[in-house]
């Protein structure tokens, strides 16, 4: 009788065959058992989600059960939720966050650029600054902000909260510095050899390599303003609330019709998750390469 061929001493490329061969349930349960932990947390940030979906397409009275899974599906509820009210706060979140992404990277790459690339004295003091504003919370300034904004007729709207962006954001700037540090001089020097300034090799050699770090910081900004809470509340008249406060209203006026309250929460954060599936590669890859170097 003879003995099985063993694989220990295969080359490389033969016990890759082999594990090829194997059962298919064999394989996935090696895949399971490599990311355990990796499906585990998945389930644990699915599992609320999932529960919402199901919670939003429920009757009002299966709602109010202990039941999990519907007994019929009711898809009309979020049409029911997203009319009226819901398309208006889903606009001025739109509005916010979007201007505020925008005017953010406008007034911050180029503070990140001189910060990392400049050579001038005060540049380290600079730097000691943009740190400690990111410290200073943003309830020690609200009134005197708000008394300021009050005098220029701009209260109980949100452009108190979009113009700010205009004179730049302490974390982006500072995110942004600690990824532009990392490329090479030699790129910018090659373009000032060429004929470009400084503002040309900015935008035309640095800022295309800086990708990632510009997702990043306006990703983070975007979902900053979006789930914003406090600001809103304090400067915006009811008719330019933002989803963050619609949302807080919507529970308190359907605080027995959990399906219509899990639905509009659905919608609300739908946007988010769209925007960070779809940027999630070069978000990461931002995140991940940034502050490496002081």
């Amino acid at each position: 009788m003879t003995a099985a061929p063993s694989t220990a001493g295969a080359s490389p490329h033969r016990r890759r065959a082999a594990r090829l061969r194997a059962p298919r349930s064999r394989r996935m349960l090696l895949w399971l058992a490599t990311h355990a932990i990796a499906v585990a947390l998945a389930v644990m940030f699915l599992a609320p989600l999932v529960f919402m979906f199901l919670t939003a397409v429920m009757s009002d009275e299966q709602a109010l059960s202990d039941q999990i899974w519907p007994r019929e599906w009711h898809f009309e509820n979020f049409r029911r939720v997203f009319t009226g009210d819901m398309v208006r706060w889903t606009l001025s979140s739109t509005m916010y966050a979007g201007l505020s992404t925008a005017f953010m990277l406008v007034s911050s790459v180029p503070v990140a650029y001189a910060l990392a690339r400049f050579r001038f004295r005060g540049r380290n003091a600079a730097l000691v600054v943009v740190i400690s504003a990111m410290m200073l919370p943003p309830q020690v300034t609200m009134v005197p902000l708000y008394i300021v904004w009050s005098r220029f007729h701009l209260t109980g709207t949100l452009w108190p909260l979009i113009i700010p962006q205009l004179f730049g954001d302490a974390f982006s700037i500072f995110l942004l510095r600690q990824f532009l540090i990392t490329i090479p001089r030699e790129y910018a020097d090659a373009a000032r050899v060429d004929g470009c300034g400084e503002l040309r090799t900015m935008l035309r050699v640095v800022l295309p390599m800086a990708r990632p770090a510009l997702a990043a910081v306006a990703l983070f900004q975007f979902f900053y303003c979006w789930n914003d809470y406090y600001g809103p509340l304090v400067y915006a008249k009811p008719e330019h609330w933002t989803l963050a406060i619609g949302v807080a209203t919507f529970r308190a006026a359907h605080h027995v019709e959990w399906n219509l309250t899990m639905a509009a929460t659905l919608l609300t954060i739908m946007p988010v998750l769209v925007v960070f599936l779809l940027a999630q590669r070069v978000f990461i890859q931002g995140v991940t390469l940034t502050g490496v170097k002081g």
